[in-house]
């Protein structure tokens, strides 16, 4: 008797799919996800997942479109720090979700409309602020690359954040550490990174604000230097 070819419960769509790879991801991260372990996942067979998506990178272009729809859209109705900030704080939180997607958040060459949506809206609270296109094109590089950056070394950390998480750990954080060879290093350890209280995701939001108030500074600088010369644009050498 021929074995029954396995039917997904409650039906198979492009959706169900994506929902799934994404679930997937997050237990086992994106190299191994496959299409065949995708399918056993899913309860189907692997020929099925072709009758609603093209490839592989067609499903990856879905679950980065779900992770932007996890992510806060900036609104121009906040002043455009607050906007930008809480768009930061929400993108870090939806990467810690899912670390997998990481390194590939900006890499989607066939961007889906959630992708373009949400950075419409990105790019329109950037606009709001008046700097120089030029200024706008580094806030929203820079502030993307200090979340992305953050999200991969607070993934990447092999004994936690917390300095309450590491105490039971000292020994194997600083025993390797002699005061001769590597002085600086052992008084940070020991001294600031091993007292209790220490959190490393407490430098997001310090970073966040320099990085912002920073930004403003340039925008306000160039600005009011273009304007004086009589420049619709910015000198260069000043970017």
């Amino acid at each position: 008797m021929p074995q029954s070819r396995p039917q997904a419960r409650g039906g198979l769509d492009r959706d169900r799919i994506v929902d799934g790879a994404v679930a997937l991801a997050d237990d086992i991260g994106l190299e191994p996800l496959t299409i065949r372990r995708l399918a056993d996942h899913l309860g189907v067979r692997p020929m099925t997942i072709y009758h609603y998506v093209k490839n592989k990178d067609d499903i990856v272009d879905g679950m980065v479109g779900r992770v932007f729809d996890e992510v806060e859209r900036p609104s121009t109705d906040v002043p455009w720090k607050d906007a930008i900030a809480s768009r930061a704080r929400s993108l870090r939180e939806a990467l810690r979700r899912h670390p997998w997607a990481i390194p590939i958040m900006e890499s989607r060459r066939t961007p889906g409309s959630d992708i373009l949506d949400h950075h419409e809206a990105l790019m329109s609270v950037w606009l709001s602020t008046g700097f120089p296109l030029a200024v706008v094109a580094h806030g929203l590089v820079v502030v993307d690359a200090f979340v992305y950056g953050f999200a991969l070394q607070e993934a990447a950390l092999p004994l936690g954040g917390g300095g309450g998480d590491l105490a039971e750990a000292s020994d194997q954080i600083i025993a390797p550490l002699s005061a001769e060879a590597y002085p600086s290093l052992l008084r940070f350890t020991a001294e600031y990174v091993m007292q209790p209280g220490y959190d490393f995701r407490d430098s997001f939001e310090a970073g966040l604000g320099i990085v912002l108030d920073g930004i403003e500074r340039r925008g306000v600088e160039i600005g009011g230097r273009s304007r004086v010369s009589g420049s619709s644009g910015a000198d260069s050498s000043l970017l």
